[in-house]
């Protein structure tokens, strides 16, 4: 919270800075948002509505009570004639004779979604097509001193893309995640000939809800003589010593001056060099440097340092412009280096090699201006709070907003950033390749300064499509082979030209990789290079002890669903749906075998929960088991393995998907099982056979020297073996401790009543690790019936829980009405062994009394 305050400090000094600037009559940028008086309607229509901008027709038409909430029951598929019509918005705003004046007045259009033709008063200033690029226009000739009229029409998506589609002459093999039935356009999947959010056209985690209208803000510009439109600061290098930079800023100028450039980093002296600006775009190079700098470190690994460097344009003694940006001093790289088995692929930080904790990230509503700074703040807390580095921003989404890239660079959570393209060939033609370099080449110049963005990925799982998945052979054989190479070669055009030229010119010290997953030589994933995607379980029903026999170089998505939180099902839900085979739940469930798999997996492993409301509680334990094995044999096999990055941390509406925590924010028992998992020092075993081998997993930057314990536990408490040795947790190493035989260490207790529990204390007395393992299946386990035994009590607008009992409570799990959270959940109480929990509630504290009354404890036991 502290950096997020910072951050806003930031930008209302520099907006002061702007507008204390803008006072001279002259000279100073103005800048004045339009997002007032704004209405809209369908262009078959004649009554005007309110409307909000940034927003989109879905929320407006939401808001104006014209149709119901398409998150709700079946909603979503009667509103599905919103995407077919064409829509209006329109506002007028006032502008004095002085902006008139200027040399330029433009209006700048931070994001429209999609086809929008603009008109300032009645002349067609602008016709975009790419829902991820800005557009500047300059208006002084249509601009009129007084009030003035803002028009934009969007054409229906859908009425785009099946012209585009129809036109094509040949089809384009795309995944089912288009949902066109839905759409009631058949087999006509048209969003891939759109520059427009893939996820909005359905997923196997989302709705289809084909939005339109001013995602972004819109802005007017007024400035004279000149404008500093950008600045890249270039990290040449960078060492503990000094760090050398280049400022390459761009200034577009009306006429030929010189002048002054002033620059500053931090609050030191600003000093100046003479610059000759000539009519146009200007770019100067000034060299920077920073002696015995604060690196810039992620989250776990030190401190996120950012630098602020600061630019001021003179003319004689008239600031012509200002601008600002904040830096982060890093080195980074993606090391592919050979070795026996293939070619390493991990990040290396600072020299340091990094092993990548993480999720893969979508957008986290399908209508977007839902979305407020607090939204991000919450996600990106919750990736810190999980022990996470790394967030893989995944490409059938947005290139995302600036705050969610300012928060990574304040929290430490690097991106893995793909461009926006998911699961599907695409049209080749001139324009729709210019159209996608313009896209790349605006979002790769807008995100280079962040010292988060660790990478640029050119696809989501395209090349393991076209070669894996049987779409080269299939197209081969029905539309002939002419067409298949034409396919191809558009892949070839977008991911090994367009893309990484765009990188290359723009920010060359990033690493560019052309398709997620793929081996080191472009072919698709293996086990032995490159990044890959598993999803033997799952998709591929294989047990979750897979998860530890397919040890790639980096994991970047593997997953397990489950709903969400019984809280959440009732804001989408009646209890007349609570079946994993109605309708209602069919219906938010996007994945194929959804609910089905779900069942048969939890089936493998527990007991038939009694009802509907356990079955989700034990699905949550049973999606977080087997995350967990995923998670730790990754880790277990570091530096062989240096990544794992689960599908997926959030979700855009409510409904069972992968995601760790579910729409409204709630963490689900995989983000609790995550931040266990993801600790810096980790106990991980992996049974073979009557052996458990246990290994200790550091990505600490010292070793750490400690006492490594295991007690083989009754469920009652009582202790039947113990066993002890000092070790040392080794820096940044995964290392095989011990070795327990099982027949000799169990002697003869049964295995369905025994647990074994290990801890590893510091010699100075710090608890890093404390877990337990368990030698058969939940479901083969004779667990008992304990008695748990709650203490409440108010720490200032927390509730304290204390929690005891006589006997082993298997997961944990405390609800409550009241919206909030728990600082643990879904965890293993032990007999003799009292734990405190916290709850905060999401609004002001509740009374005490209701927080009691509502507060539930259950453990695996009273599932059956």
């Amino acid at each position: 919270m502290l950096q997020l305050i910072k951050r806003l400090l930031f930008v209302i000094a520099t907006s002061f800075f702007i507008f204390s600037c803008s006072s001279n009559n002259d000279f100073g940028k103005t800048q004045t948002e339009i997002n007032t008086n704004w209405s809209f309607k369908s262009t078959d229509e004649e009554v005007w509505l309110p409307a909000n901008v940034p927003g989109c027709v879905h929320t407006d038409l939401i808001e104006n009570k014209k149709i119901k909430d398409p998150f709700y029951r079946l909603n979503e598929h009667d509103v599905q004639w919103v995407d077919k019509k064409d829509w209006e918005y329109k506002t007028t705003f006032t502008v004095d004779e002085k902006t008139c004046s200027r040399d330029v007045t433009e209006l700048v259009f931070e994001g429209l979604d999609t086809y929008a033709d603009v008109y300032l008063n009645d002349s067609l200033i602008l016709s975009s097509d790419n829902m991820f690029r800005s557009w500047k226009i300059n208006c002084k000739k249509q601009l009129r001193n007084g009030e003035n009229s803002l028009k934009i029409l969007f054409h229906s998506p859908i009425k785009v893309g099946l012209a585009l589609h129809d036109s094509l002459g040949y089809k384009l093999p795309v995944s089912d995640n288009d949902l066109s039935q839905i759409g009631g356009v058949g087999d006509k999947q048209v969003s891939i000939f759109l520059r427009k959010a893939g996820y909005h056209f359905g997923w196997d985690w989302g709705p289809r809800l084909v939005t339109s209208g001013i995602w972004k803000p819109i802005y007017l510009n007024s400035w004279n003589l000149a404008s500093i439109e950008d600045v890249f600061v270039s990290q040449d290098e960078v060492t503990v010593q000094k760090a050398t930079l280049t400022a390459k800023v761009e200034i577009e100028a009306t006429s030929s001056f010189e002048g002054n450039l002033f620059y500053a980093i931090n609050d030191g002296e600003y000093a100046s060099t003479v610059v000759s600006l000539q009519t146009g775009l200007n770019t100067i190079q000034i060299p920077l440097s920073i002696n015995t700098p604060n690196l810039w470190w992620p989250n776990g690994m030190g401190d996120q340092t950012l630098y602020t460097i600061s630019f001021r344009l003179n003319k004689e003694l008239n600031v012509i412009d200002n601008r600002k940006t904040l830096i982060g001093l890093r080195n980074i790289k993606v090391v592919q280096t050979p070795d026996s088995a293939g070619k390493s692929f991990y990040f290396e930080v600072n020299g340091v090699a990094t092993f990548m904790k993480g999720a893969n990230y979508i957008p986290q509503d399908v209508f977007l201006d839902r979305v407020t700074p607090m939204d991000y703040e919450r996600v990106i807390q919750s990736a810190v709070d999980a022990n996470m580095n790394m967030l893989r921003v995944w490409g059938g989404g947005i290139y995302e907003k600036d705050v969610f890239y300012d928060l990574c660079d304040q929290k430490g959570i690097l991106v893995w950033q793909d461009f926006m393209f998911a699961c599907a060939m695409f049209p080749g033609d001139e324009a729709f390749l210019e159209n996608v370099k313009q896209e790349a080449v605006e979002n790769v110049r807008r995100l280079r300064n962040h010292p988060s963005i660790a990478l640029w990925c050119g696809n989501n799982e395209i090349l393991s499509a076209w070669n894996n998945w049987g779409w080269k052979n299939r197209e081969t054989e029905t539309q002939g082979q002419e067409v298949a190479d034409r396919i191809n070669k558009t892949y070839e055009d977008i991911f090994h030209k367009v893309l990484p030229e765009a990188v290359k010119e723009n920010d060359p010290s990033k690493f560019y990789w052309a398709s997620s997953p793929q081996s080191d030589t472009g072919v698709p994933e293996n086990l032995t290079s490159g990044d890959m995607h598993y999803w033997g379980v799952w998709w591929g029903k294989e047990p979750f002890t897979n998860y530890e026999k397919t040890i790639p170089r980096f994991m970047s998505e593997f997953g397990f669903q489950s709903f969400p939180n019984i809280n959440t099902v009732r804001k989408y839900a009646i209890e007349d749906d609570w079946d994993i085979n109605s309708e209602v739940m069919k219906s938010h469930q996007r994945s194929s075998i959804g609910n089905n798999t779900i069942k048969e997996y939890m089936l493998r492993h527990y007991q038939e929960p009694k009802n509907f409301p356990m079955f989700l509680y034990v699905n949550h334990v049973l999606q977080a088991e087997g995350i967990r094995i995923g998670i730790e044999a990754q880790r277990r096999n570091k530096p062989y393995c240096m990544g794992s990055l689960y599908w997926q941390i959030n979700d855009c509406w409510p409904v069972a998907s992968w995601s760790s925590s579910d729409y409204y924010g709630n963490w689900k028992a995989l983000h609790y099982a995550v931040r266990k998992a993801f600790k810096p020092i980790i106990i991980s075993t992996e049974k073979k056979d009557n052996q458990v081998e246990v290994y200790i997993v550091s990505d600490t930057l010292k070793d750490i020297e400690g006492t490594l314990s295991i007690e083989l536990l009754g469920f009652g408490g009582e202790i039947i073996n113990t066993y002890n040795q000092f070790v040392t947790a080794k820096a940044n190493q995964s290392e095989k401790i011990h070795s327990i035989d099982l027949n000799e260490f169990i002697k003869n207790a049964p295995k369905k009543e025994v647990l074994l529990h290990y801890t590893f204390v510091s010699k100075h007395g710090k608890l890093f690790y404390e877990t337990s393992h368990y030698l058969l299946a939940p479901k083969a386990l004779e667990l008992p019936s304990p008695t748990i035994k709650k203490v409440l009590s108010t720490v200032e607008k927390k509730y304290s829980i204390t929690l005891q009992t006589d006997l082993l409570a298997k997961n944990v799990y405390l609800n409550s009405a009241i919206e909030g959270h728990f600082s643990d959940n879904y965890f293993d109480l032990l007999p003799g062994k009292p734990v405190t929990i916290y709850f905060t509630p999401k609004d002001e504290t509740p009374n005490a009394i209701t927080f009691e009354e509502t507060l539930k404890v259950v453990s695996l036991v009273d599932t059956y």
